[in-house]
């Protein structure tokens, strides 16, 4: 069982940066990979970016490639979401979320954050 806790979100101005984080409890958090997703009002969930649990590699959204960074720390059973250049359209709720090494399905989600970016 892993609990996820996201930390970080906030009101900024276009332009801003902002950095998330999510704590995770339970063992053995380096053998899972771990993603970032958002909700936007009237909107679907969507995928942003995931860190790979073995290698670390990345993957992001296009909408989001060259602004946000995603990293983990697994000394400290957290993952990070940077977020440069922040435009209005990034406006959501941002959820932590893992997956046991490269299953697909996501198992785990945090209770999310709010993202607010004002023009």
């Amino acid at each position: 069982q892993v609990q996820l806790v996201e930390s970080g979100g906030g009101l900024v101005q276009a332009g801003a940066s902002l950095r998330l984080s999510c704590a995770a409890s339970g063992r053995f958090f380096s053998s899972y990979s771990m993603g970032w997703f958002r909700q936007a009002p009237g909107k679907e969930r969507e995928f942003v970016a995931s860190i790979r649990w073995i290698t670390a590699s990345t993957r992001y959204a296009d909408s989001v490639r060259g602004r946000f960074t995603i990293s983990r720390d697994n000394a400290k059973n957290t993952v990070y979401l940077q977020m440069n250049s922040l435009k209005p359209e990034d406006t959501a709720v941002y959820y932590c979320a893992a997956r046991p090494k490269d299953q697909l399905r996501w198992d785990y989600w945090g209770q999310g954050t709010q993202v607010t970016v004002s023009s």
